[in-house]
C-alpha cells in the first residue's frame, strides 16, 4: 500500500469531539492488517536516517504506532504517560493545553538512550515538546519526533527543536 491508500483508510469525523473539529479516526486504519502493516513499514523507512537505540511513545494512541515500530526495529519501548498512570518514582513535565495545563510522566531512567519519539498526531506541538523535554530530563535525547499525521496549519513543528517526520499531512 502507498501513502494515499493508507490515508484513505483514516476515517474523518466532522464536529468531534466538539463542533468545528475534524477528527482523524485511526480505528479504521489499524483494523485493516494490510494498511497497518504498511503504515509501520513506511514509518520505519522515515526514521532509517536517524541515530537512535530506543523508541518512546506518547499516551495513548502513540503507543499503538510506537510499540509496533519498536517491535519491527527490534528495540525497546518507553511509555510516556499522562499523570497518575505510572507506578513508582516518576519524572514529570507540565505543558500548556488550549485551556489549562496537563502533565506527562516517565518512570524509567533513559540515560544514554537516543530516541525516536512517536505519536499518532502532531497538532500544536505542545504534547510533543513536553515529551521531548521529559526524555531529556530523564537522561535521554531525541533524534526525531515521528507522527502518522501532521496538521500543518497548526504549526506544531515550530515548538520542536529536533527533526520531525510525518507520513500524512493535512
Amino acid at each position: 500500500m502507498n501513502i494515499q491508500e493508507i490515508e484513505n483508510q483514516i476515517n474523518k469525523v466532522p464536529d468531534y469531539p466538539k463542533p468545528g473539529i475534524l477528527f482523524y479516526d485511526i480505528s479504521s486504519l489499524i483494523i485493516n492488517n494490510q494498511a497497518f502493516s504498511a503504515t509501520i513499514s513506511l514509518l520505519a523507512d522515515l526514521v532509517k536516517k536517524f541515530d537512535f537505540n530506543s523508541v518512546a511513545a506518547i499516551d495513548a494512541r502513540g503507543f499503538i504506532f510506537g510499540s509496533a515500530l519498536a517491535h519491527k526495529l527490534g528495540l525497546g519501548l518507553v511509555m510516556i504517560r499522562k499523570k497518575g498512570k505510572l507506578p513508582g518514582k516518576v519524572i514529570t513535565q507540565s505543558y500548556e493545553l488550549e485551556y489549562g495545563t496537563d502533565i506527562l510522566e516517565i518512570n524509567v531512567n533513559t540515560k544514554n538512550k537516543k530516541f525516536i519519539l512517536v505519536d499518532d498526531l502532531l497538532a500544536t506541538g505542545g504534547t510533543a515538546a513536553a515529551a521531548i523535554e521529559l526524555l531529556k530530563k530523564s537522561g535521554g535525547s531525541v533524534s526525531c519526533f515521528l507522527a502518522l499525521i501532521e496538521l500543518t496549519f497548526l504549526n506544531g513543528k515550530k515548538k520542536i527543536d529536533d527533526p520531525v517526520e510525518t507520513l500524512i499531512r493535512y
